[in-house]
C-alpha cells in the first residue's frame, strides 16, 4: 500500500492524493499497470434493502440476466425496518422483524424466479457462504438453463440500539459495530458483529471471490434536496438529500470497497481487475420528469408484483410470501413515482470514442476505477485490442472528451479524490489527462479542482462535459450542487481560467449536452424540470448567457444536440418528453415518457418529428451525405438509441436500424460517424468494446425519406 501510495505521489502533480486513513481505500493515479481480463461476463449488484434493485437498476439488469450474463445480488441490511409486513385493507399483526426480513427475502426468490422464466415458488438452493472474518451470510442460488441468478442476504440490522439509522453511523462512526438479524427460516442461526472495516473487508471478498465484470451500486453523492418535514418523512427520505439515508451509506461501502479491491489485486504487482461500475439514482426519480415509456414502465412494475407476494399464497415460507404492500398495482399507483424513471448517477456515452492520426478508432473509458485506452487492432476492423492503463484512479465511470486543433485530445474525469468513513475525507474533483503528441502518450494527470468550496457540496458534482471551440479555447462544463451549471475555460496558451457559475435560475439534470455551431459559438443544453435550459454566447470567445427558452418542452433524459450540416443553419435538439397526462396534485409524481422523439431548434421551433420509439437518451450526429447546403431534411443526421425493448437501434438514411445480435450494450453507447457511414461502440457485459457497423449502401436504397421509415435488423459483423 506504501509502494502504490509513493508512485501515486510521483506521478501525479496537481492532483491532491489522500493518505491512508486506517485501513480505508488508497488512491492510485499512476499510469502503466496490467490489467487482469478475462473476457467472461458477471453482473454483481449490492443493495441497500430487498427491492430497491427491481425499483431503481432494471431494466439495466433485467436485459443483462436475459442476456445470460450471470447475476450475483448482496443485500447489506435485513430488511426489516419495524418488523410490520402491513397488508392493505387489514390491520397490522404485531411486529416481527424476523418474519418480515424473510417475507422479503421469499419475495425477492418469487421475483428472480420470475425473471428467469420459472414459476415463481420454484425451489431455490439454499446455503450458507463463508464471509471474511468468518462472517457468515446466507446465499440462494437458482439456475434456468443458460442464466444464473444468486441472493447472498448479509443482513445487517436497519436499526441499532439509540440508532434510527444504523448503517449511515455505521458509516461515520469508528466506535460503532452493528449486529446482523435472523430472519426466519434462514439456515444462518448465529447473528455477526460488523464495523466500518468489517464490510468493506467482506464486500472486498464477495468482489474477489465472483470476480464481477460489471458492478451495480446506488448512489454515493445523492441532490442536495430541501423538502417540508411532512414530505420528507412520508417519502423516507434523509434530511436535505433525496435519497434513503440506507442507500447513501451502502453507496459508499460499494465505492470504498471497490478501490480497496483493486489496492489489494494491485498489491506485489498483481494486475487490476477488469470491471466497469454503474451507480443508480434512488428517490431521486419522484422529483424530476419520469424517463420510461408505459411499456417499459408495465414490465418493470411486473416484476414487483411476485415480490410484493400475497399473504394468502402457499410459498412454503413461514414469514410470508412477500413484501405485501409492495404488490398487485401499488408500484404503478404510488404517488412516490419510484419505478416509473431510471437513472444514472453518471450519464453519457461509455465508451468515448475518437480517430487516430492512422485511422484507428480509439475508445476510452473507465476499468477497474481507472481511465483506459483501448485501440481499433487495424483501421475498419471492429476488433479491439487489449486496453492500456492511463491510471488516474479511483473515477467515476463516464470520461468527457475534447479534441484540440492539433489533434491531441484532452481526458476529463471525476475522481473520488478521498472516499474515507470515520468523518475522514469524502471528496470529489475533476482531472485531467493532457496528450502530448497526436496518437501518442499522455502528460501526468492533472487536478482542476471542484467549482464547490466544500467537499460535502462538492460531492454533487455531476461528470464532466467538454467542447473545443474553433478560438482555440476549450470549454468544460459540469453540474453544480444548487443543479445549474459551473464551467472553466482553457484558454489557446493552455493556461485554465477559474471556475465559475453559468447566470440563470435554471436547476438541470445531470448530462449536459453541449455544441459549437457553425458560426464558433458554443452551446450548452440541460433538461430542467419544464423545459431545456440553453446558455450561448452572443458571439464566439463572449460568455455564455441563459438563454430562456421557454417553448421547448421538457425532456425526460440528456438532450441529442446537433449543428452545422444538416441542420439548416440552426442548433437542434433531439430528446424525448414526458407523456401528457391529468397530475391529481403539484406533488403528485406519477407519470411515463413518450416514445417518440421530438425535434426542436434552440429558439423553440417544432420540426418535423422523427419515428424512433424508445427509451432512455439519445445521441445525433451529422451523416456524412449532408455536407450539401440543402440537407436539411431526414437525412441530414444519424440518430441513436434504444428502442423499447432495450436494442441498440439507428435512424439513418430514412430508415431504422435495429442491432439484434451481439454483446449486450451497458449504458449509453457512442456513435461515431465518418466518411464511411455510422458506427456505434459499446461496452458489453465482459467490460470490452464492441462496434456495430450497419452496411450504409444496403441501408438506403429505395427508401423515401418521407415515408414511414422500414425497421432491418442488422446483424453484429462480429
Amino acid at each position: 500500500m506504501a509502494a502504490l501510495a509513493a508512485a501515486a505521489s510521483t506521478a501525479l502533480t496537481s492532483c491532491s492524493v489522500p493518505s491512508p486513513r486506517r485501513t480505508g481505500p488508497v488512491a492510485d493515479p499512476a499510469p502503466g499497470m496490467h490489467i487482469t481480463t478475462s473476457r467472461r461476463a458477471q453482473l454483481m449488484q449490492i443493495l441497500a434493502h430487498p427491492d430497491d434493485d427491481l425499483y431503481f437498476m432494471n431494466p439495466d439488469a433485467q436485459l443483462m440476466l436475459d442476456s445470460g450474463v450471470p447475476l450475483v445480488c448482496v443485500y447489506v441490511t435485513a430488511g426489516e425496518h419495524n418488523g410490520i409486513n402491513h397488508i392493505p385493507g387489514r390491520d397490522d399483526e404485531p411486529a416481527d422483524k424476523g418474519a418480515y426480513s424473510s417475507a422479503r427475502h421469499q419475495g425477492l426468490r418469487q421475483a428472480y424466479a420470475s425473471l428467469l422464466g420459472l414459476d415463481k415458488f420454484a425451489q431455490w438452493q439454499k446455503g450458507v457462504a463463508t464471509l471474511r472474518g468468518d462472517r457468515r451470510a446466507e446465499i440462494n442460488t437458482l439456475a434456468h438453463g443458460n442464466r444464473r441468478v444468486e441472493l447472498v442476504f448479509i443482513n445487517l440490522s436497519m436499526h441499532a440500539p439509540r440508532r434510527w439509522t444504523a448503517l449511515p453511523s455505521l458509516w461515520h462512526d469508528r466506535a460503532l459495530s452493528i449486529r446482523t438479524a435472523i430472519a426466519d427460516d434462514s439456515p444462518v442461526r448465529r447473528a455477526d458483529s460488523y464495523d466500518y472495516d468489517d464490510l468493506i473487508d467482506v464486500l472486498v471478498g464477495l468482489m474477489e471471490r465472483y470476480r464481477p465484470t460489471v458492478i451495480h451500486t446506488l448512489d454515493p453523492d445523492p441532490d442536495i434536496q430541501f423538502s417540508d418535514e411532512a414530505t420528507r418523512k412520508r417519502d423516507s427520505e434523509q434530511p436535505g438529500f433525496s435519497d434513503h439515508a440506507d442507500h447513501t451509506a451502502v453507496a459508499c461501502f460499494s465505492w470504498a470497497a471497490m478501490v480497496r479491491w483493486v489496492a489489494e489485486s494491485t498489491k506485489d504487482g498483481g494486475g487490476i481487475p477488469a470491471f466497469v461500475a454503474t451507480s443508480f439514482r434512488g428517490y431521486y426519480n419522484r422529483h424530476w420528469p419520469k424517463n420510461l415509456p408505459q411499456r417499459v414502465i408495465a414490465r418493470k412494475a411486473a416484476n414487483l408484483v411476485p415480490y410484493g407476494g400475497d399473504p394468502d399464497w402457499e410459498c412454503g415460507n413461514s414469514g410470508g410470501c412477500g413484501d405485501y404492500n409492495v404488490g398487485g398495482t401499488r408500484p404503478l399507483t404510488n404517488k412516490k413515482g419510484w419505478v416509473r424513471s431510471t437513472h444514472h448517477r453518471y450519464p453519457g456515452a461509455r465508451p468515448a470514442v475518437a480517430t487516430e492520426p492512422d485511422g484507428r478508432l480509439v475508445a476510452y473509458g473507465v476499468l477497474g476505477l481507472r481511465a483506459v485506452r483501448w485501440r481499433e487492432t487495424e483501421r475498419g476492423s471492429g476488433n479491439w485490442g487489449e486496453p492500456d492503463d492511463l491510471g488516474g484512479g479511483p473515477l467515476a465511470p463516464t470520461l468527457g472528451t475534447a479534441a484540440l486543433a492539433d489533434g491531441r485530445r484532452l481526458v476529463f474525469a471525476l475522481r473520488f479524490s478521498e472516499l474515507n468513513g470515520h468523518r475522514g475525507g469524502n471528496a470529489r474533483e475533476i482531472v485531467l489527462l493532457e496528450q502530448r503528441t497526436p496518437g501518442g502518450g499522455f502528460h501526468a494527470w492533472r487536478g482542476l479542482g471542484n467549482p464547490e468550496r466544500s467537499d460535502s457540496r462538492g460531492r454533487r458534482i455531476g461528470v464532466p462535459v467538454a467542447v473545443a471551440a474553433p478560438d482555440g479555447r476549450v470549454h468544460l462544463f459540469v453540474r453544480n450542487a444548487d443543479k445549474g451549471v459551473s464551467s472553466r475555460v482553457r484558454d489557446a496558451d493552455g493556461g485554465w481560467g477559474a471556475w465559475h457559475a453559468l447566470d440563470g435560475d435554471a436547476a438541470v439534470q445531470d448530462g449536459l449536452s453541449a455544441v459549437v455551431d457553425g458560426a464558433g459559438r458554443v452551446h450548452v443544453f440541460g433538461t430542467g424540470h419544464d423545459t431545456v435550459h440553453h446558455w450561448t454566447q452572443d458571439a464566439p470567445g463572449e460568455p455564455l448567457r441563459h438563454r430562456p427558452a421557454g417553448r421547448l418542452p421538457a425532456a425526460v433524459d440528456r438532450p441529442a444536440v446537433l449543428a452545422g450540416p444538416g441542420t439548416g443553419g440552426s442548433v437542434q435538439l433531439l430528446y424525448r418528453t414526458e407523456a401528457p397526462w391529468r397530475r391529481e396534485s403539484p406533488t403528485d409524481s406519477r407519470g411515463s415518457a413518450s416514445p417518440e422523439a421530438v425535434r426542436y431548434t434552440a429558439a423553440g421551433e417544432r420540426l418535423p418529428g422523427i419515428r424512433f420509439d424508445g427509451y432512455g437518451p439519445l445521441t445525433a450526429a451529422a451523416a456524412p451525405e449532408a455536407a450539401g447546403p440543402d440537407a436539411a431534411g431526414p437525412l441530414g443526421h444519424v440518430l441513436l438509441g434504444r428502442d423499447l425493448h432495450g436494442r441498440i437501434q439507428l435512424h439513418h438514411a430514412g430508415r431504422l436500424l435495429t442491432r439484434t445480435a451481439g454483446a449486450l450494450s451497458l449504458d449509453a453507447p457512442a456513435l461515431h460517424v465518418d466518411a464511411v457511414g455510422p458506427t456505434v461502440v459499446g461496452l458489453g457485459p465482459d467490460a470490452h468494446p464492441w462496434n456495430w457497423s450497419p452496411g450504409t449502401a444496403a441501408a438506403t436504397a429505395g427508401q423515401d425519406p418521407a415515408a414511414p421509415p422500414a425497421r432491418i435488423a442488422m446483424r453484429d459483423p462480429s
